[in-house]
């Protein structure tokens, strides 16, 4: 129950402290957020627990198909904000578009021998 903890606390220590970060300086604080920290932790969180390598790259290049698709939400959401649209509304417009394209790419990775 501890190793669960100390996960979950090193994960929010991250998350909090990019928004923390943002407050003052938000193009470092992107440059934070684009890191891929979020799959390094899960890459060591799975080595720590004993995965085999292959498990650990098959994740990777499952990560780097499902990555595509997001793209549409950093590019969507800022558009939408500049053009007036309310952050909420444009949030999730974003995260709507960004859903159908994970949609759409399911059945197209498919059709290429990409499992997911």
């Amino acid at each position: 129950m501890l190793y669960y903890a100390i996960k979950v606390a090193i994960s929010a220590v991250v998350i909090v402290s990019i928004t923390e970060i943002a407050r003052r300086s938000s193009g470092f604080a992107a440059l934070l957020a684009a890191l891929p920290l979020t799959s390094v932790l899960a890459f060591v969180w799975l080595h720590a627990e004993g995965a085999e390598s292959g498990h650990i790259a098959e994740l990777s290049t499952q990560i780097f198909w499902l990555v595509l698709p997001s793209l549409v939400l950093f590019l969507l959401l800022p558009l939408l904000l500049r053009l007036g649209l309310g952050f909420w509304l444009s949030l999730f417009i974003s995260i709507s578009a960004t859903a159908a394209c994970y949609l759409s790419l399911m059945p197209l990775l498919r059709k290429f021998g990409v499992q997911l």
